[in-house]
C-alpha cells in the first residue's frame, strides 16, 4: 500500500516562501502522477500543481504559475512544491495524492484520479 506524507507547511508572512515535501512510502512503484492540492477554509479543495515520475513532465495552474515550483527526487521518492511571492489567498491545507496516470493523461487538477493522499500540511500567509 502507498503512502504520502507531507510536511513543511508553517506560518509566513505574505511576499513569504515555503517548500512543502510529500514523501512516498510502501508500493512506490504503483504511482506515476504525485499532484499537489490545496483547500482553503470554506473552498472546495483545488488541484495546484502535478508531476509525472515516467516522464517527468510538470503541470501547474494559472494562479500557481510562476510562484509555485513542483520537483522530485526519485530516489528519495519525494515531490517537492516550492512556494514563492506567497498572497494570503494561498492559505490553506495542502495534500499531495498519486494516481496510476501520468498527469497529461489524466485530468490532474480534479480529485477523482487520485487514490491515494497525504494527511495534509497547513500554510498560513499572514502578516
Amino acid at each position: 500500500q502507498l503512502q504520502l506524507v507531507e510536511s513543511g507547511g508553517d506560518l509566513v508572512q505574505p511576499g513569504g516562501s515555503l517548500r512543502l515535501s510529500c514523501a512516498a512510502s510502501g508500493f512506490t512503484s504503483e504511482y506515476n502522477g504525485i499532484a499537489w492540492f490545496r483547500q482553503a477554509p470554506g473552498k472546495e479543495r483545488e488541484g495546484v500543481s502535478c508531476i509525472s515520475r515516467s516522464d517527468g513532465s510538470t503541470y501547474v495552474k494559472d494562479f500557481a504559475s510562476g510562484r509555485f515550483t513542483i520537483s522530485r527526487d526519485n530516489a528519495k521518492n519525494t515531490v517537492y512544491l516550492q512556494m514563492r511571492s506567497l498572497k494570503v489567498e494561498d492559505t490553506g491545507v495542502y495534500y499531495c495524492a498519486a494516481t496510476v496516470s501520468a498527469c497529461g493523461r489524466t485530468l490532474w487538477w480534479e480529485p477523482q484520479p487520485y487514490g491515494t493522499w497525504g494527511q495534509g500540511t497547513r500554510v498560513t500567509v499572514s502578516s
